[in-house]
């Protein structure tokens, strides 16, 4: 089975993704404790979205988290790389569109959404500057990001748990409810090397953004960054 490795080659993780898709989001609850959905919520509240704004869902997997931005009334639309998350979501989720598309090259004009969201997936791209120059590019002036990702507890007594928890817990349950666990040792890999929330925040203000912001979920176990488009 495919695990992709830190240098985060497209085509290697758009196979993982295809591989682990048909029980992603089962996993996904269950590493959570149900957290997930409760960051999705989070994520739709942090954008603002008012009736018929557009709003683009990077890295949208099988639509869940698209599915959740249409409750606001928005018109929502999911991109991702993984064919086989396309293919699972367009079956569970008939009504979601989705669109298959590279973060660092997304198929869409200048200008063409009101916001963008990426949840959990920003890690997995190659080229992290790059990829928000891109959301930059697409989204038009006066729009908001929204970024929704593992991140760093601040307490260093639960940071110790939360460490035990991906390095024991995490490969015990996805041995039963994936098909790949050993893409869950990636994924594990790539929380612990990603940037903390202030770093995080300092890139995505490089980039084409201003008036950056976060607050910790789970005690930061994921945590939201906001900006608004230059």
């Amino acid at each position: 089975m495919t695990r992709a490795q830190l240098d985060k080659q497209p085509p290697v993780v758009a196979a993982m993704f295809d591989g682990v898709a048909e029980r992603y989001d089962l996993a996904n609850r269950i590493i959570s404790f149900g957290q997930d959905a409760r960051w999705r919520r989070a994520t739709r509240a942090a954008l603002g979205l008012r009736p018929g704004e557009r709003v683009l869902d990077v890295g949208a997997g099988t639509g869940v988290s698209t599915e959740e931005l249409a409750r606001s009334g928005a018109f929502p639309v999911g991109v991702d790389l993984s064919s086989g998350m396309l293919k699972v979501g367009r079956r569970v989720r008939p009504a979601v569109p989705l669109v298959a598309g590279d973060a660092l090259c997304l198929p869409f004009p200048d200008g063409a959404f009101d916001a963008l969201t990426i949840s959990f997936a920003l890690r997995n791209v190659v080229d992290l500057d790059a990829a928000l120059r891109e959301f930059a590019r697409v989204v038009r002036p006066g729009g908001r990001l929204v970024v929704c990702e593992c991140s760093h507890p601040t307490n260093r007594a639960f940071r110790t748990l939360y460490l035990a928890h991906l390095l024991r817990a995490v490969p015990m349950m996805t041995r039963w409810v994936s098909s790949n666990p050993d893409a869950y040792v990636y994924l594990i890999e790539s929380i612990r090397a990603w940037p903390n929330q202030p770093d995080l925040a300092k890139r995505i203000g490089a980039s084409g953004w201003q008036r950056v912001g976060w607050r910790n979920l789970s005690g930061g176990v994921a945590a939201l960054h906001r900006a608004i488009r230059c």
